[in-house]
């Protein structure tokens, strides 16, 4: 099984995060409504302020990362949520004390990119052995390397692609279009042979659309129930459930755009005699008399490729001509 498949082919995650500010109704609402949206997971994030930010060294961030906390039993509740409505329940695990109670809940982890480097959390996760999903925002591609050797190391499960997925992402809120550097995709693809996907923090759909079109077999986005009258910073940068709906159609759309990769006509090029209208046959220049010897000169290519097709102009040239014939009808070999 392709853990990275989707219900509409990528595989959409919706990051609802710390949107919901610490208030577990509005959680459930969010979640609620990312279930229905269509996103084949949602994503939140699980910590304190104290497993997450030094008090002493950063006693601002401490308490503002507290003031987003839900309680255990509540992140518990949320899972089964989204359980009851067929949709993945995941987190981003910044408390080491979290994985014992939350890991039954999850089928896959989410590494944020501000923990790519840091590998004793690394270590904790892949003892899981669960699938993983790992962004890059501030990371070279040196750094990326070293994370992915790392885990891979730990495990042999995160060398095969159903297993472990890589996310492009720039981790400012919110990005430019320039900064979104869709074609890290590519490289990272090309260099580790794994689930390559985009983690989006620009705002409207467009980069998200063309991460698609390029590939993306993982999509993750930050989810809201409105962006209006909102000052946490995520939600200006959070699609709705409005606009994931619309997304999915478009994926739709793009998912038929692309076809099978199997190059043959269609029926509708068949059905419509195009085959023939659209392409050229062999037609004699001028009125040709019966023992002539063709030449390059007397032959010019029309539509439509009536007769001779304009591939075997070469069988031609130097034959003789067996009978009258006039300038401008369809060539056929018998003539020869």
């Amino acid at each position: 099984m392709n853990n990275w498949h989707g219900k509409q082919g990528p595989f959409l995650i919706a990051e609802i995060g710390g949107n919901h500010e610490g208030d577990f109704e509005y959680a459930q609402e969010l979640t609620q409504l990312a279930c229905e949206s269509g996103a084949d997971a949602v994503k939140f994030q699980i910590y304190t302020g104290d497993s997450l930010v030094s008090k002493v060294e950063d006693s601002d961030r401490n308490k503002h990362f507290e003031k987003f906390v839900l309680k255990p039993d509540q992140y518990i509740a949320l899972a089964k949520q989204c359980k009851k409505n067929n949709v993945l329940f995941t987190a981003s695990v910044w408390d080491p004390s979290a994985f014992e109670w939350i890991d039954p809940h999850i089928p896959f982890y989410k590494i944020g990119s501000g923990d790519l480097t840091a590998y004793p959390i690394l270590d904790i996760i892949t003892s899981y052995g669960k699938p993983i999903i790992l962004s890059t925002g501030l990371s070279t591609m040196k750094e990326v390397e070293g994370s992915v050797k790392h885990i891979q190391s730990k495990n042999d499960i995160y060398k095969d692609t159903k297993n472990f997925g890589l996310l492009q992402c720039t981790s400012m809120y919110p990005i430019s279009a320039k900064e979104a550097n869709l074609n890290v995709m590519l490289e990272y693809k090309k260099i580790f042979n794994i689930a390559v996907g985009y983690s989006d923090h620009t705002i409207g759909t467009t980069a998200v659309e063309t991460a698609i079109t390029m590939g993306a077999e993982i999509i993750e986005f930050h989810f809201t129930d409105t962006r209006e009258g909102k000052s946490f910073r995520d939600h200006q940068v959070s699609f709705t459930k409005e606009e994931v709906v619309q997304l999915i159609e478009k994926i739709k759309l793009i998912n038929s755009l692309k076809g099978n990769g199997k190059k043959i006509p269609l029926n509708s090029e068949i059905t419509s005699g195009h085959i023939k209208s659209f392409r050229r046959g062999l037609y004699f220049a001028r009125d040709m008399k019966k023992g002539e010897i063709i030449t390059e000169n007397d032959i010019v290519t029309l539509r439509p490729n009536n007769g001779i097709d304009a591939r075997d102009y070469s069988k031609v040239i130097g034959q003789l001509l067996k009978k009258n014939t006039k300038k401008l009808k369809k060539l056929t070999f018998n003539l020869f």
